[in-house]
C-alpha cells in the first residue's frame, strides 16, 4: 500500500495533480467516527511528518496524526484507504 504521506506529497508537489478537489477522512477518537475535512482546511507545518493541523469552529487548533487518516478523495473519488 501506498503511504499516505506520499499521496499527500503528491498532492501539494503536483500542479496539476493537486489542482482538483481533495478531502481527507480521518478518525476522531472522540466522535468514534470517520470526519471528513477538506484538504485546503488543514495545514503541514515545515519539517513535521507525522500530523497534519486545522482550527475548528470555536478557532481551535487540532493536531491530528497521519496514521488516522483513513481515506483521501479526489473530485468525490476514494482514491487511498487504509483500514481500521
Amino acid at each position: 500500500m501506498t503511504p499516505v504521506s506520499e499521496i499527500l506529497d503528491r498532492i501539494r508537489w503536483d500542479a496539476d495533480y493537486g489542482a482538483a478537489e481533495f478531502t481527507i477522512g480521518y478518525f476522531d477518537r472522540v466522535e468514534n467516527r470517520v470526519v471528513l475535512r477538506p484538504i485546503g482546511s488543514v495545514y503541514f507545518e515545515p519539517g513535521d511528518r507525522f500530523f497534519f493541523h486545522f482550527f475548528d469552529e470555536d478557532a481551535e487548533e487540532h493536531s491530528v496524526p497521519l496514521h488516522r487518516i483513513r481515506d483521501v478523495y479526489r473530485n468525490g473519488e476514494r482514491i487511498w484507504h487504509r483500514g481500521a
